[in-house]
């Protein structure tokens, strides 16, 4: 069987991003936005996109216009929100131009921060982006991807990805985790929420994919580069280096590399540029010039950005209630399922859209991102699911009320002909209760009967009144409509 000889690559330039999805109480938005603005973060509107041209990088601007007219109305008014009050994707940018230092074992890699996004999307899901630019004049692919594979990681527990540490001017180290939201962000971690059963960020989203950040990157490959099906492999897979420093590959099987590439390989601009979209990278690759290629840079800063973004929140959104259908108490949380049912069918009315964009290429990109991001899979398990978990405990609720109807009923009859009319004088006479130890027995069997009838009803009146109130209470506190 034939073998994988890995090749090397040498890219002159390379932009990345990197996003990192987080809770916030949807109710403390006006303070967030408070805060962003303090620390220097300005609204991103369409209307004035042609004014942030040095976010991305020098001489890369990206116009309203286009962004404009590639998506759908429907979809634009979501992604490009006219004011702060209305629903959407809400983006806050603040640009940096700074640099750094990042080492990986021994070696050291120098990239700048270009710009931070912030964006406060719809149901209390954010989005932080950082904007990065290798500053080397050129480095192997395999550097490239071993940068990326290590950054992505914001906590390191795996052996690939330990030995990983982000340098200061001042000389101090940091983890990934800390330069996030102690250095980038240091104001925004105390309007994360939580999971008080976990610990760190995580708590944040405990569903959130191996607890690494999603990479996305444009590279320039040196003008005439041969781009090998392997390369493309690694691509989509983050394959930088062993421990040892040797190029690694994560499979060795040329059959497996081309099949892998059939679902996420994009190659309409193929030989010179291809783009590879799996669950872990969106990586588009060129053997052009950057002078040639400035109008595809441009599209991945602008178009393609904001198309993965709405649906990187679509599958965040439904592992969000996939987790939280999972943790559902059958006993406690019967409420709590019709708040997702609500929850699952505001998302799939406001935001859900099969169709994002109008122009050939970003249905082709949409569809990429639909099949690596299992989307439409995860969509109807979440209906299926939520629907029988509402089916079975509709039942088993109305069981339980029939049940108690029956035996109310059952009083109320025995009450009606025989019981209450033997003891209820008896209730009106204020020493009635000394007369209790004369009853006979079937007097006692009145007693019995009477004091259960009502003791029956005011159990199924309280009962009622207590979940009107804990779910006015829910309600008030849930983010379900903002």
């Amino acid at each position: 069987m034939q073998t994988i000889i890995p090749a090397k690559l040498d890219v002159i330039q390379s932009y990345m991003s990197f996003f990192l999805p987080f809770s916030f109480d949807a109710r403390k938005k006006d303070r967030i936005i408070e805060a962003l603005k303090e620390h220097g973060y300005g609204y991103f509107l369409l209307q004035e996109a042609d004014e942030w041209d040095g976010i991305y990088g020098p001489g890369i601007q990206v116009g309203g216009k286009e962004l404009e007219q590639y998506f759908y109305p429907y979809v634009e008014h979501k992604l490009f929100p006219l004011s702060i009050k209305d629903r959407g994707f809400h983006r806050f940018t603040i640009q940096l131009d700074t640099p750094f230092v990042f080492t990986i074992r021994k070696e050291k890699q120098h990239f700048i921060v270009r710009s931070v996004d912030i964006i406060l999307g719809p149901f209390g899901l954010a989005f932080l982006t950082v904007r990065i630019e290798n500053s080397e004049e050129c480095s192997d692919l395999a550097d490239i991807l071993e940068f990326m594979q290590h950054f992505r990681a914001i906590d390191t527990h795996l052996m690939e990805t330990k030995g990983s540490q982000i340098v200061l001017e001042n000389g101090k180290a940091l983890s990934i985790y800390d330069f996030l939201l102690d250095t980038l962000c240091p104001f925004l971690k105390k309007y994360m929420i939580s999971d008080k059963r976990l610990e760190g960020y995580f708590g944040s989203l405990p569903y959130f994919d191996d607890e690494r950040m999603y990479a996305s990157a444009f590279l320039f490959a040196r003008n005439g580069s041969e781009i090998t099906e392997e390369q493309l492999f690694r691509m989509g897979n983050l394959n930088g280096r062993t421990p040892s420093g040797e190029i690694f590959v994560s499979a060795q099987n040329p059959d497996y590399i081309r099949r892998s590439l059939a679902h996420t390989l994009h190659d309409r601009w193929s030989p010179h540029t291809y783009t590879v979209t799996t669950e872990h990278a969106f990586i588009t690759v060129t053997d052009q010039p950057p002078d040639v290629m400035k109008g595809e840079l441009v599209h991945y800063m602008g178009t393609h950005y904001y198309n993965f973004l709405i649906h990187y929140f679509y599958r965040i959104m439904l592992l969000r209630v996939s987790y939280e259908y999972s943790e559902i108490v059958w006993s406690k949380d019967e409420e709590y399922v019709k708040s997702l049912i609500k929850l699952i069918t505001l998302f799939s009315s406001w935001y859900y859209f099969r169709e994002i964009s109008t122009r050939s290429e970003g249905k082709e990109l949409s569809l990429a991102f639909y099949q690596a991001f299992n989307i439409e899979n995860l969509f109807n398990e979440v209906n299926l699911t939520l629907n029988e978990l509402y089916k079975a405990q509709e039942n088993s609720r109305a069981g339980r009320m029939n049940m108690l109807l029956f035996i109310l009923t059952v009083f109320t009859v025995i009450s009606g002909i025989y019981g209450m009319n033997l003891v209820i004088s008896d209730w009106e006479d204020p020493f009635g209760w000394k007369k209790y130890t004369s009853y006979t027995f079937f007097e006692w069997i009145s007693l019995v009967t009477a004091v259960s009838g009502i003791a029956l009803s005011g159990y199924l009146i309280a009962s009622m009144l207590i979940k009107f109130i804990l779910r006015k209470s829910r309600d008030k506190k849930s983010d379900l409509y903002m």
